[in-house]
């Protein structure tokens, strides 16, 4: 009774040049659930515009965080994997695969349909579904296999907010920095178009407070609930006031309407009322990549200085800690139908 464990990051381009940052981006875009328009439409848009004019600009960001290793995300992602299996005997298998790029998830799932598992556990690395990340991901694994001869039980862990250990996590990361020396504690999380949340939440009105002030059963995949859910439970866990924190969305693409505030735009606003000191907080990045490493870490220093501030301080990620590899377990370990 063999069972296999496949944990799933988004994706990395291969090497930080124009050209592996601009596949990875074609493949990326691409994706219906990442941007959900017409696919002609989208394919001219992504292989016309964004991937050609993005593709040189993103390359020289993915030098900044590159590493002598290679990327720092698909380095966390095999540390992890690495962790977590020495967490289990002899009849538990740790696979880990990229959403886009490599690993892909054709060439491991290819690995894990030869070993005859009885059963497969799969958790994507995102703790608040979202349609472009958690959907893809689903849909994709469900689509290579559909295609097999013979498939075992497939237990797919779509979200994690609630999860004690996964907030805890979190929590410890925090350690070594006291709030009350800051004059704003901020919660970022990736932004995604309003379209998908009026696609993906069930509640009629969502984009009332509702959605914001309460995480319900019928608000479960509706990914802007889930945030502010997180960061609820994370500034409870750590005795962190109402009035000391708040939360933005960051990473917009394009000119439509997306998830506000406005990351940005809110660093920009409390530097000129005179904030000098922020501590940013990233809990939908379970790894350090461009998003917190460079986007927060630099770039949102860079307008906070421009504009009066002083100086953002950056919560780390999850990344490979001792802490987080026993988080995931535990998680899996409540999804394992055969133990």
């Amino acid at each position: 009774m063999k069972t296999a464990i496949l944990l799933i990051n988004l994706g990395t381009p291969d090497a930080p040049q124009t050209a592996p940052v601009r596949k990875y981006l074609r493949e990326f875009l691409s994706d219906g659930r990442v941007i959900d328009i017409n696919p002609i439409g989208r394919y001219f848009l992504v292989n016309g515009i964004i991937a050609p004019l993005r593709a040189p600009k993103s390359a020289k960001i993915y030098q900044e965080v590159w590493t002598d290793k290679g990327s720092p995300l698909k380095l966390y992602l095999n540390e992890l994997v690495d962790k977590v299996q020495e967490r289990y005997s002899h009849d538990v298998d740790v696979y880990g695969a990229m959403r886009y790029q490599n690993p892909g998830l054709d060439e491991v799932l290819a690995k894990i349909e030869k070993k005859a598992y009885a059963q497969v556990v799969i958790l994507p690395l995102y703790a608040q579904y979202a349609s472009s990340t958690t959907g893809s991901t689903a849909q994709r694994v469900m689509e290579i296999m559909s295609k097999w001869e013979v498939i075992p039980s497939v237990n797919f862990i779509n979200n994690f907010v609630l999860e004690e250990s996964y907030i805890n996590s979190v929590a410890k990361t925090a350690e070594g920095f006291n709030y009350e020396e800051y004059d704003q504690v901020i919660f970022s999380y990736h932004g995604v178009p309003i379209r998908h949340i009026r696609k993906s939440c069930k509640v009629p009105g969502c984009q009332e407070n509702g959605c914001i002030s309460e995480y319900t059963n019928e608000r479960m995949y509706c990914y802007r609930s889930a945030c502010y859910e997180t960061s609820r439970k994370i500034t409870e866990k750590l005795g962190i006031p109402k009035d000391k924190w708040i939360q933005v969305f960051q990473s917009r693409l394009g000119k439509d309407p997306w998830l506000q505030p406005y990351a940005e735009e809110t660093v920009i606003k409390l530097a000129k009322e005179g904030k000098k000191k922020l501590l940013f907080f990233s809990p939908a990045f379970v790894a350090d990549c461009l998003e917190t490493t460079v986007e927060i870490g630099v770039e949102y220093q860079e307008v906070f200085e421009e504009n009066g501030g002083e100086k953002i301080e950056l919560v780390p990620s999850l990344n490979s800690n001792e802490f987080w590899v026993d988080a995931v377990k535990e998680i899996i370990d409540k999804n394992r139908l055969f133990k």
